[in-house]
Formats: structure tokens, sequence, C-alpha cells
């Protein structure tokens, strides 16, 4: 069976399930949209896992979500999957003329800002047009820097950015001695996105970072948890320097 044939299966069992399911039947674009966000989050976690079983499980899950989405849209008379599949092969070509065309580039970094330029033709207002709203907060920030990198709004180097992060700092103080909790926030906001713009000087993914921070964190909490309870007692009844001690012990066994 070629890959043609697969997707016209799934296709297929996406008709069926949606004229015989009364799960399937029920659902609507609204209802569907909080499971897609769902399932993509699954797939970021499989991704930072570096799980490729279940990165391709994930993957078929978003794809049925996209037959389910176009199957509604048939059902409306706004689209089916052939017009989104040449919609997508279209942008590809128009956006990529150094490929399918004559245009020339010298690296990534002139592919991305043509990209850019190709958007705003089309008729975008704004470089930051594209960047979701209901993105998380720290992926909206790099979007944002990397979109204002492609039209030249870019610091020249990272010692540039680090002293940012350096004058950030110190406002974030001024602020909290001040003790205005809006002014507090706003200062504090403004040092997670100079520490945001520095990340991608280092070629560090802040997202993905502190995700295996957090991931690390609850490991080590979790393992603390176990070994007082071990010896049958709770960190609620121990003082700080004993939680320090056991956790300083956990840090040198992952060494």
């Amino acid at each position: 069976m070629t890959i043609g044939e697969k997707f016209e299966r799934l296709l297929k069992i996406m008709d069926e399930l949606r004229e015989q399911c009364p799960w399937d039947r029920k659902q609507t674009i609204a209802s569907l949209r909080p499971l897609t966000i769902e399932e993509l989050y699954e797939l970021a976690d499989a991704v930072v896992e570096e799980d490729w079983k279940a990165i391709g499980e994930e993957l078929g899950d978003l794809l049925l979500h996209i037959a389910f989405y176009t199957r509604l849209a048939r059902e409306q008379g706004q689209f089916d999957m052939a017009v989104v599949i040449d919609g997508i092969c279209e942008k590809l070509i128009s956006r990529h003329p150094h490929i399918y065309g004559d245009v020339t580039v010298k690296d990534e970094e002139e592919v991305k800002q043509n990209w850019e330029k190709l958007k705003m033709k089309e008729g975008k207002t704004s470089v930051l047009a594209g960047v979701p709203n209901s993105l998380p907060a720290i992926v909206k920030a790099w979007r944002m820097q990397e979109k204002a990198k492609k039209v030249g709004f870019e610091w020249e180097n990272k010692a540039d950015v680090w002293k940012k992060v350096v004058e950030e700092m110190d406002e974030l103080q001024d602020a909290e001695k001040a003790g205005e909790q809006a002014h507090i926030e706003e200062e504090f906001g403004d040092l997670l996105f100079s520490l945001v713009n520095y990340a991608r000087f280092i070629g560090v993914d802040p997202e993905l970072a502190l995700e295996k921070t957090n991931r690390k964190f609850r490991e080590r909490f979790m393992r603390m948890e176990a070994t007082a309870l071990a010896s049958q007692r709770n960190l609620a009844d121990m003082t700080l320097q004993e939680m320090d001690e056991i956790w300083n012990s956990i840090k040198k066994q992952d060494v």
C-alpha cells in the first residue's frame, strides 16, 4: 500500500467515524481545540524525552486531528483536504524562490529574511502578526525576537545582550526597593524577556531548557521525599538544613 493509499484509508476511516460514532458525530471545531492542544503538548513531551516511538504515535494523533478539522470544514462547505494540501504546497513553493525560482541566498539567515519579506507581500501588516497570542509566554518572546531579527532589529553581539540583562536586574532591584508591585512585575517581565534574548545568542532554547530543569527538579524532589519516607520522616517536619543535606546528597549521585 502506497503512502497515498494509506492517507486515503485514514480519510475513509475519519468519514466512517464521523457518520457512525456518537462521540465523533458530536464534535465541533470548538470542542476539538482543547484536545488538539493536548495532543500537541504530548508530542512536545515525547520530543523532550527523545522518544521516537512516542513521537511517531503523537504525530499520528495530530494527523487524525487534521483529518477531523478538514472533514468538519467539508461539511460546512468551506474546503476539503485537497485544498489544504494544495495550499501548503503552493505556499512552500512561493516562499522558497531560492529553490523554485531564480533567487540566490548565501545562508539560513537570508532564507529567513526572504520568508518574512514574502509574507509581508502577501498582505501581512507586521512581521509579528504570525505569532499566536495563545503561545506560552517564553515561546512567544523567542518567536517575536526571532521575527524582529529577520528585519534587522537585533543586538550586534551577546556581550551587549548580557549588559541589557544586568541592566534589567538592576531595575528590578530598584523596583523592589520602591515597593510598587505593578512596577516590580513589569521589570521582572523585562528581565525574563532579556534572558530569552540572551538564550538565543548562546544557542539555547529557553523553553526546552526550563522544561528540562523542571523535570530535573521534580525527579530530585520526589527522590528527596522517598529518602525521608524511608527513614520514617516527613519533609514538612524537617528543617531546611536537613532537607538541604538530602538534596545535596541526591545531586552528588547525579554527577
